[in-house]
């Protein structure tokens, strides 16, 4: 402490005031020190070389519980911790936005009596620290400045002094008002004691101490002190002068207010609390939905009126669209979208000017890219006709001048992870108090919080749309209309974080105009299973493909199962629908049975199929039956999170099934929407859902013409024949000369490659026309390009360019060509 020694009366002065070193640490964006004053060293008991540089919280403790014998004070009971606190440790953080104070006990090196750290092996002692944090806004590298003082050394000031009253109580606080003797001192010594800055930089950091809060300590209910670098600390017999000159000021009839600060500062801490309690409550406002839009809606009614009377929130492009995280720094080609505007002004002056939906880049000289490339808010106390001018020059043809000149504003920057998401820009009326520093703090401090938000419902919103994304990727889009039959599906996530799961269901073309009809359902959920489940679906399409009868395709994907691992099971149901012979050819692997409703009456009924075991299980023989059907019957498949709800028995649900499948419907989607209604109005229900529902038209005998031809070359005129002869009998003579070619090329084939059974010629009149032609040759066609001497090649190249459709696929004795001619309108 620095004594007076000239006179006794300078003594006594000192003695009066006391003087105490003052610590001052700059901490920047990165959370390390870059500013260690000679105070921080004797206080914390490090060298400048070694917190320069280094991490913050290693240099200054911020946790850890003080023992309870170190709880009584003599400067009166404070809730204290071995460490800085934690709100030293949320400003160190970034956490806080506005300045805090607290007293904290600090085990540090043992220290002479001359501030010098100990030699090596010395003890270490307690020290009673009160500390204040700031943090900063700006340009420059600094986020936090914090100022600490050893309380002890208030105690030993008593002592040296003979003061016997000492101290009633002592702690850190804050007047938001300068009217304090040292706050001129404060301006002028602070940039003494920050060598390293400019005095630009640290005329800025005095300015925003000043704005937040002036440093004071407490020492009752009414005393305050202000604090500066060599502080001042008035001991009860100033307390007592200002007493007395309060008692004079009565006698003299002046009001008891004009000599006593303190109820301005209670008005100002009083404006802080409101702040602060204006914060919470937006916080409690805003991100009640990972809705995107919603959110932003919240975000932007939470300000208005109260913060501000406009509210225009912009976001990038990425994040309106939900794509991925935006990369890099925006610039001036950088799209930003208007997603939200709020306002008190009268309805309609903003919607023409400024619509919500536009995207816009925004100049190099504006405010809006001074805040989004530098991270920071940006404060215009008031919007000159000049910048009025130059903001309304990105607005073609419309005048925005009139609504933004004379206005105040704050734009502050909605950040995520140290990128900026957007931004808002707030506006308040000219009658209205322009913003200042502390609503600077505020605002940022609510855009903070927002842009959290924001990122988790852009998040959510990436995350859903991925989902859905790969999704659709592993369910087939099944045409509406197979041969012989009408198909609808739905699909159902079973929770909205959980879009991927393990259902499906697919249909597959087969020869001789049959369709195959597939549910699967791969027990679990996420990832994993909708892995499982696209291997799984591949290797039915594969199999399919091959027409391999239902029993024994259950029983290879089974044998697949094994292969890829015991880790997962699923159950399949797999049918085969013959519209010709009118009928179904089941096999069951662990699956609800279908419902079968039949078109004469209505009714419905669960198919009785032996269950079999799950796929995947392993050495279990699968069986497949044959079910009659009519045309016009309908068969509803679906997987067990239709049916099942926790705590109901599967009976329930499969009674409701069938009720709600027979229930007439005008079209397939209706019917199936009519069950998910039914069933998924219950509640409880977890399980994704497939749903696939077909109806069996049948093909009427007088639809098909089939032929057998003989092993002979000859038998292709003849193929020629009938085919034109069928097709003028059903009225179709303008694809005769088509259908004519195609035949006679691929009944030529087949008698050229078939080894002993006769070929067979089909044609079924349906929603097209389709030809099959059938040898016992198991090695498929392939399409070539022949050269101009090749005697070969050319057959298949004539059907690819003249069919609608055409394929190949093998069959279990030999394979199947076909094409599809598009049916002439009448």
């Amino acid at each position: 402490m620095n004594r007076g020694t000239e006179t006794d009366g300078a003594v006594a002065e000192q003695a009066a005031s006391g003087r105490i070193p003052l610590a001052v640490v700059v901490v920047d964006r990165e959370g390390l020190v870059s500013h260690w004053s000679s105070g921080a060293r004797r206080l914390f008991g490090a060298s400048k070389e070694e917190a320069i540089g280094y991490p913050a919280v290693d240099l200054l403790p911020v946790s850890g519980a003080l023992p309870e014998d170190d709880d009584v004070s003599p400067y009166g009971a404070y809730a204290a911790y071995d460490g800085l606190g934690h709100d030293l440790e949320s400003s160190l953080d970034g956490r806080l936005y506005y300045p805090a104070a607290g007293r904290a006990r600090l085990t540090v090196p043992e220290r002479s009596e001359r501030g010098v750290p100990p030699p090596e092996g010395w003890g270490r002692d307690r020290v009673d620290v009160l500390w204040w944090a700031y943090p900063l806004v700006g340009p420059g590298p600094e986020r936090l400045l914090v100022l600490g003082a050893d309380v002890g050394r208030l105690q030993q000031d008593a002592q040296d002094h003979d003061d016997p009253t000492g101290y009633e109580r002592v702690a850190p606080g804050f007047a938001l008002h300068t009217d304090f003797p040292g706050a001129e001192e404060l301006a002028r010594r602070l940039p003494e004691i920050l060598p390293s800055m400019s005095v630009d930089e640290g005329a800025r950091i005095v300015g925003q101490i000043l704005e937040l809060g002036y440093p004071v300590l407490e020492f009752s209910q009414n005393d305050r002190v202000p604090v500066t670098p060599d502080w001042g600390v008035p001991r009860r017999v100033e307390r007592r002068a200002r007493r007395e000159r309060a008692a004079r000021a009565a006698a003299q009839g002046l009001p008891a207010a004009q000599d006593d600060p303190d109820e301005g500062e209670d008005l100002e801490y009083a404006a802080v609390r409101e702040r602060l309690e204006f914060l919470n409550e937006v916080s409690g406002r805003i991100g009640t939905s990972l809705d995107l839009s919603r959110t932003i809606v919240e975000v932007s009614k939470a300000v208005v009126p109260r913060f501000t009377d406009v509210a225009g929130t912009y976001l990038r492009e990425q994040v309106v669209a939900g794509e991925g995280f935006p990369e890099g720094v925006p610039d001036t080609t950088t799209m930003w979208h208007r997603v939200a505007l709020e306002h008190t002004d009268e309805p309609g002056r903003w919607d023409d000017v400024v619509p919500v939906g536009e995207a816009m880049p925004f100049p190099a000289h504006t405010p809006f890219f001074q805040c989004m490339t530098t991270g920071d808010p940006v404060l215009v106390p008031r919007i000159s006709e000049q910048m009025g001018h130059a903001i309304a020059s990105q607005f073609e043809k419309r005048d925005i001048r009139p609504l933004i000149t004379g206005r105040s504003m704050l734009v502050v920057p909605l950040k995520a992870r140290d990128v900026v998401l957007g931004f808002m820009i707030l506006l308040r009326h000219p009658e209205r108090p322009v913003f200042n520093d502390m609503d600077r703090v505020t605002g940022a401090e609510l855009a903070a919080r927002a842009g959290l938000v924001l990122d988790n419902a852009r998040m959510y919103t990436y995350q859903e749309s991925v989902a859905e994304t790969l999704q659709d990727s592993m369910l087939p889009h099944i045409p509406p209309r197979m041969a012989g039959c009408d198909i609808a599906t739905r699909y159902l996530p079973g929770t909205l974080l959980g879009r991927v799961g393990g259902d499906w269901f697919d249909s597959v073309k087969l020869p001789g105009a049959r369709t195959a009809l597939v549910v699967g359902d791969v027990m679990g959920h996420g990832l994993n299973s909708a892995a499982m489940m696209g291997q799984l679906r591949t290797a039915v399409q594969t199999m399919a493909a091959l027409d391999l009868p239902p029993a024994r395709l259950l029983r290879n994907l089974d044998d697949l199962a094994q292969r890829l691992g015991d880790t997962y099971l699923a159950t399949c149901l797999y049918a085969v629908y013959d519209p010709i012979a009118g009928e179904l050819h089941i096999a069951n692997a662990g699956h609800i049975p279908p419902v079968l409703v039949r078109a004469d009456g209505g009714h419905s009924e669960l198919l009785d199929l032996p269950t079999g075991a799950p796929i995947g299980v392993g050495g279990v023989p699968f069986e497949a039956v044959r079910v009659r059907v009519a045309p016009g019957d309908r068969i509803v498949m679906c997987t067990d999170g239709l049916v099942e709800v926790r705590g109901e028995d599967i009976g329930v649900g499969l009674a409701t099934l069938c009720e709600s499948a027979a229930h007439p419907a005008a079209s397939m989607d209706d019917a199936c929407d009519t069950i998910i209604r039914a069933l998924n109005t219950r509640g409880g229900r977890k399980d994704d859902v497939a749903l696939l529902m077909a109806r069996l038209n049948g093909i009427e005998p007088q639809d098909v013409a089939e032929w057998r031809l003989a092993l002979d070359p000859e038998e292709v005129g003849r193929a020629r024949a009938v085919v034109r002869e069928q097709l003028h009998d059903w009225g179709l003579e303008r694809l005769a000369d088509s259908a004519e070619l195609m035949v006679s090329e691929l009944v030529t084939n087949a008698l050229l490659h078939s080894h002993r059974r006769p070929v067979e010629l089909r044609l079924v009149r349906g929603d097209t026309l389709l030809c099959e032609v059938d040898d016992d040759d198991h090695d498929l066609p392939t399409l070539l390009n022949a050269g101009p001497a090749d005697e070969s090649g050319r057959g298949l190249r004539v059907v690819s360019v003249l069919a609608r459709e055409w394929g190949t696929s093998r069959t279990s004795t030999g394979k199947a060509v076909w094409f599809e001619l598009t049916l002439p309108r009448r």
